[in-house]
């Protein structure tokens, strides 16, 4: 007597000749994605929902699906390129269905005083940039600055001011 698998022969998509796990692997190839984004992938693909389910914690099994990993490598290469506060990097990862839990871990693993001293990079670019505006007006451009990276008022305020008082030294 043959012993059955636990998992069916994956059935290939109508439109595109795929199986579930090429699709998945295809989508996976641009860019790290999390386990939401890769559903919903699949679901657009119309494939089984049992599919859908084996396809992921296969992924998950291998390693190559991993929403903490996913926001980890995101906060890293997001506070390299272009920082922005803790708020902001929430929605940001919030906007890619990253699972909450994900996101606290990832960016519990952020120092202290990282936020105040992107704020002040951030100032020190922007100050500079609008070396030429009168005071009131490039503190006011600073400020929206920092404020459209989601800074608090406080917090942007707190930057400008010492940028403008490692200028006075």
């Amino acid at each position: 007597m043959r012993m059955k698998k636990s998992m069916s022969k994956p059935k290939k998509s109508a439109e595109t000749g795929r199986t579930p796990m090429d699709a998945a692997l295809r989508y996976l190839g641009s860019r790290a994605r999390t386990v939401r984004e890769v559903e919903r992938h699949l679901d657009a693909g119309e494939y089984g929902e049992v599919e859908v389910y084996e396809t992921v914690e296969r992924l998950k099994e291998l390693g190559l699906l991993n929403d903490v990993a996913f926001a980890e490598e995101f906060v890293r290469t997001r506070l390299a390129t272009k920082p922005v506060s803790r708020a902001h990097l929430r929605q940001q990862m919030l906007a890619h269905e990253t699972d909450a839990e994900a996101i606290e871990q990832a960016l519990s693993s952020l120092e202290g005083d990282a936020e105040a001293n992107n704020a002040v990079q951030i100032a020190e670019k922007y100050a500079r940039q609008y070396a030429r505006l009168p005071e009131d007006e490039r503190r006011e451009m600073v400020m929206r600055r920092l404020i459209s990276r989601g800074y608090s008022y406080d917090d942007a305020r707190a930057a400008f001011a010492g940028v403008t008082e490692e200028r006075d030294i």
